[in-house]
């Protein structure tokens, strides 16, 4: 493969095979993107099979973080979704969590930053979520019409309590960062 996509498909791989995977379920989820990246005809585009990447923030900010009620699975989850056509998994992340949450995120400085990874069956597909930190000033949350409005601040204590299982891994990551 060459041309853009060979090239984000090496810079993805890159970060996931340097992704420094803790928790058994970050190992195998590590594990499963490096397969399905060497696999897959176009990781990319959900439309081209059922296992495709997908891209998620983890919000941080003086408040916590924020989670949204997602509307067909009823769990508290960080912001994310599928890739446009072309589009990077970070600027997805950026993309779906301005779209969901409303909020003014931004990547650090330095540019995105992944902090965490997780590949899950996700109804009829599979997702690979690349996540990403975001970050954001002290703004309330106004989600877009058509979006969950079940979006808020949480601390991050009650937001692990609250969250799916497959995103504790990340909001430990979250609360051991210095974003200072």
């Amino acid at each position: 493969m060459n041309g853009p996509d060979a090239a984000l498909r090496a810079a993805v791989r890159d970060a996931v095979a340097g992704f420094d995977a803790r928790s058994r379920r970050e190992i195998a989820s590590r594990e499963r993107f490096l397969a399905e990246l060497d696999r897959l005809v176009d990781p990319f585009d959900r439309d081209a099979g059922a296992v495709h990447v997908t891209g998620s923030g983890i919000v941080a900010g003086p408040r916590g973080t924020v989670l949204h009620m997602h509307r067909s699975l009823h769990l508290w989850l960080q912001p994310g979704g599928h890739l446009e056509p072309g589009e990077p998994p970070w600027e997805a992340a950026w993309r779906e969590t301005a779209e969901e949450t409303g909020l003014p995120v931004r990547h650090p400085p330095g540019g995105p930053r992944l902090v965490h990874l997780d590949a899950h069956p996700a109804k009829t597909h599979y997702h690979l979520d690349l996540r990403y930190l975001l970050l954001c000033d002290d703004a309330e949350p106004a989600p877009a019409a058509g979006e969950s409005q079940e979006v808020r601040w949480f601390g991050l204590a009650e937001a692990t309590s609250m969250a799916d299982a497959g995103l504790v891994d990340g909001l430990a990551r979250l609360a051991q960062l210095d974003l200072h």
